[in-house]
């Protein structure tokens, strides 16, 4: 059984990072220049992580599967970054935002972390406009605020729709100023495969050069993931196609804990499923839903009508009737299920049925379509480009979608993993949201832990090891690595069927979605516990993977993930199965009240379940942290 300490610090709430920052172990300046750490991704968390621990004076390796840091992921996200500076003056603070966060999870996540995150947020938008990221401002010339799910405050900066892309251009600059300084050395199309651990402390990554198929070997004195999160697991998300777990996998499969794998996070304003041939789902953002009014006809045979036919009286707006105290902006899993609900009625729109009415009528009226695409005018682009409508005169058709995860890694609070010396920041590790995150917060989480947390913490681990002690890379823990790799990879070659691998990706997606979606229930786990092994199984017999391994070959690179995924498929399913409760975005049909909301069992499941790997063909082992909380008393979550 893993020991999982998380080493939350001793003392008041409000003090325990301040008092652990003060109390942690320190490394010598000169000595800094001795210690080596990878940093696996260059996303958000990776590159802010990179840029501040080569600032401090770290010797730092960085690996990309991209091009360049600037394809990461991160870009993507749209609305907006939380921080508790309270620009408005309606009554935010560094308190509210933890409460609000802590009662966005269900009260599933570790209340220490939590309260650090909203301390450090405020630190955060600073740290962002002194590399000049173009904040939205108000007439006056103060940075602007709106509001995201969860909260009654107006918390969320943003760059228009394009937050993500603003945030990563600017720790980007950061990180290009650590490579021209020579303090970061920067490896592109270079895919991590495997985690090297000697005598018990991860020490180094095995790495392929995605153009040349080249297998290398990487030595270091800590390993730091900032990979993302494994929606792609369901094949149709948000995420882009590249984004995968094969980092974080190989983690668990070398001894680190995968803690809450089954709190997966379903987005309620996505562009509908159209047909058979989509590659993926596209999002739009949340902040719509500050002027958007959601609604479905009240009658099911209305459903095809032409919205602007049917009159105001024949509407439900059910988010706004349903949750009158936070209407279209209640979070993201009580937005999803409601949405689900009156789809299930059989109201929803759109060919399908499987789509609600995001409306801008109202704010069109109030703010002028001139004032509407101020603020939103790329999103409303965004959704003419791929529906070939336009959302200034009809309403948006919007239905969800996976868009992230909140389960990851286990880490402690110094961001370290129960395996000593590797550290996981960002989506990658589980800490911050419990089971549902809230709007605006993975941006907060990824550059909290980059810039602010994790160059503390991962002082107080490398102060236990010898300066300039880091492992030969010809020690038999690299070659063993290195081996596997190469057997892994000979394995996949030599697979020769005749479906390719986007055949198995298609139908594990179908079966995650329809077993472990947005509702699951014992009946459906269990089924899709039988289901996965077998897609395997034929995977493995059936699958063909074309090329060679010694150039470029993108059907190798798929296949690697896809064999990730259909292993990492069956976990999420065996701890939504243990998890007899409903709580956030992880609902199971037989735990729910009558009016739908979702029931915890605050006296069998208040801890996170951290998954061991206990070696292939055998059952994982299901550990346990509690989680214990002191400030905050756990109730039902209220938005009504």
């Amino acid at each position: 059984m893993a020991v999982l300490d998380s080493k939350t610090p001793t003392g008041p709430l409000p003090d325990k990072w301040r008092k652990h920052k003060a109390d942690i172990r320190l490394v010598n300046p000169s000595n800094k220049r001795k210690y080596e750490i990878i940093v696996v991704g260059a996303g958000l968390a990776g590159a802010s992580a990179s840029a501040t621990l080569a600032e401090l004076g770290y010797i730092v390796s960085c690996f990309v599967f991209h091009d360049s840091p600037r394809r990461a992921h991160s870009i993507a996200a749209q609305g907006g970054i939380n921080a508790a500076k309270n620009y408005p003056n309606d009554g935010d603070s560094v308190h509210r935002l933890f409460n609000d966060t802590i009662k966005g999870g269900d009260y599933r996540s570790r209340e220490a972390n939590v309260h650090r995150l909203a301390e450090v947020s405020a630190d955060i938008i600073d740290q962002c406009v002194a590399q000049g990221v173009p904040f939205a401002r108000e007439y006056g010339g103060l940075l602007a605020n709106r509001s995201f799910g969860g909260a009654q405050v107006s918390r969320t900066f943003y760059a228009r729709g394009q937050t993500g892309q603003q945030l990563l251009l600017g720790a980007y600059s950061a990180l290009s100023r650590g490579i021209a300084g020579g303090g970061i050395k920067l490896h592109v199309q270079s895919e991590m495969l495997d985690l090297v651990v000697v005598d018990g402390h991860a020490k180094g990554i095995i790495v392929r050069n995605l153009v040349t198929g080249e297998i290398t070997r990487h030595a270091a004195d800590a390993v730091v993931l900032a990979t993302g999160g494994y929606g792609n697991v369901f094949n149709l998300s948000t995420y882009a196609r590249g984004s995968n777990a094969t980092a974080i996998w190989r983690a668990y499969k070398r001894g680190a804990c995968f803690a809450n794998p089954c709190y997966t996070q379903i987005h309620p304003t996505c562009i509908p499923v159209t047909g058979d041939y989509q590659s993926k789902l596209t999002l739009m953002s949340e902040s719509l839903r500050n002027d958007g009014r959601i609604w479905v006809p009240k009658k099911k045979e209305d459903r095809l009508r032409p919205p602007g036919s049917i009159p105001e009286g024949e509407r439900d707006y059910y988010l706004e009737r349903i949750y009158p105290s936070f209407g279209n902006l209640c979070p993201r899993d009580v937005a999803s299920r409601a949405a689900k609900r009156v789809c299930d009625e059989g109201r929803g729109v759109g060919d399908t049925g499987l789509g609600v009415y995001l409306d801008f009528s109202d704010a069109i009226g109030r703010l002028g379509e001139a004032g509407v695409r101020e603020r939103y005018g790329n999103l409303f682009d965004i959704y003419h480009e791929i529906t070939d409508e336009n959302a200034y005169q009809v309403p948006m058709r919007i239905f969800p979608a996976v868009h992230y995860t909140m389960g990851g890694l286990w880490v402690d609070y110094n961001l370290m993993s129960n395996l000593p010396g590797l550290f996981v920041l960002g989506e990658a590790n589980f800490s911050d949201h419990g089971a549902n995150r809230l709007g605006a917060s993975a941006l907060m989480q990824g550059l909290a832990d980059g810039y602010f947390v994790l160059p503390y913490t991962i002082g107080d681990y490398l102060a236990t090891q010898k300066p300039a002690s880091r492992p030969s890379t010809d020690s038999p823990e690299f070659r063993q690595a290195e081996e596997s790799v190469l057997g892994a990879t000979k394995r996949l070659l030599s697979v020769r069927g005749a479906e390719p691998v986007s055949h198995f990706h298609k139908r594990l997606g179908h079966i995650m979605w329809q077993r472990c979606g947005m509702e699951r229930s014992k009946a459906g786990l269990e089924a899709a516990l039988q289901e996965i092994p077998a897609l395997r199984a034929e995977f493995w017999a059936n699958g063909i993977v074309p090329g060679t391994a010694d150039s470029l070959n993108q059907s190798l690179e798929r296949a690697f993930r896809v064999a990730d995924f259909l292993e990492l498929g069956e976990l999420i399913c065996r701890d939504a199965l243990t998890r007899e409760e409903s709580c956030g975005g992880h609902f199971r049909e037989e735990h729910q009240y009558p009016d739908g909301e979702c029931k915890r069992d605050d006296v069998n499941f208040a801890h996170v379940a951290a998954w061991e790997f206990a070696g292939e063909g055998r059952d994982p082992v299901r550990n346990v942290e509690p989680l214990n909380y002191e400030s905050v008393t756990m109730s039902v979550r209220n938005y009504k």
